[in-house]
């Protein structure tokens, strides 16, 4: 009974891994990973890393070709990102009222426009490993009136840097485990996993560290007032 259900679950498992290496060998992977990648620009429940990791993953073995999934990836995340910067440029400073106060979405918003005024562009790259924190950055740039053409020269760094990434997390995943697909992507996945925590963990000890410098200068401001 039990080996039967295991031979029942390994065939479904090898049916799922033909269908995706049949979908990776055609040419509309692209077109597909194009979209996927445009589409979490602005509605970030679309998994487009994963996407591009898979795809990447499959490219270990010749297709789809490694160097078009970074390009085409690279292209749709520029593309996702001017529609999300649109968006924010229209109407982002309503959207921005309209969340609640104590939410999670406020926070990362928060974080985003904090983040700009201090490091101007550069935190759209920081954003890219950050869960949710793409769209939050580039919807505020909009927002906040960010030049445009400097968003599209940072924005071209931070989609150009991420597309190559998470093409090669998958590659490198691939080419450990060729003959396995399947442990091929979850040592992608758990690549990528890695670097999302590690960002976070960074941004979280940055953002304790800064709330407690205000604390720590007017503590020693005031043992200063008392000696005297």
């Amino acid at each position: 009974m039990a080996g039967n259900h295991a031979g029942t679950s390994i065939g479904s498992m090898q049916l799922v891994l033909d269908l995706l290496h049949e979908t990776m060998s055609s040419p509309w992977v692209y077109l597909a990973l194009f979209a996927v990648a445009v589409v979490d620009g602005f509605f970030p429940v679309v998994p487009s890393e994963t996407a591009v990791i898979t795809a990447g993953v499959f490219a270990a073995t010749g297709q789809p070709a490694l160097s078009v999934v970074i390009v085409v990836a690279a292209a749709g995340a520029l593309v996702g990102d001017h529609i999300s910067y649109a968006i924010g440029r229209r109407g982002g400073g309503r959207l921005l009222t309209r969340l609640p106060e104590q939410g999670r979405r406020r926070a990362v918003y928060a974080w985003a426009s904090r983040g700009i005024a201090v490091r101007g562009g550069l935190i759209l790259t920081v954003a890219r490993y950050v869960p949710g924190g793409r769209t939050a950055v580039t919807m505020t740039m909009g927002a906040t009136r960010f030049p445009r053409s400097r968003f599209l020269m940072f924005d071209a760094l931070a989609a150009g840097t991420w597309g190559i990434y998470s093409a090669l997390v998958g590659y490198l995943g691939g080419l450990a485990f060729e003959q396995d697909p399947l442990r091929g992507l979850l040592l992608g996945l758990g690549l990528a996993f890695s670097v999302t925590v590690t960002v976070e963990t960074a941004r979280w000890a940055y953002r304790r560290r800064a709330r407690s410098l205000p604390a720590a200068t007017e503590a020693g401001a005031r043992g200063s007032i008392g000696d005297a």
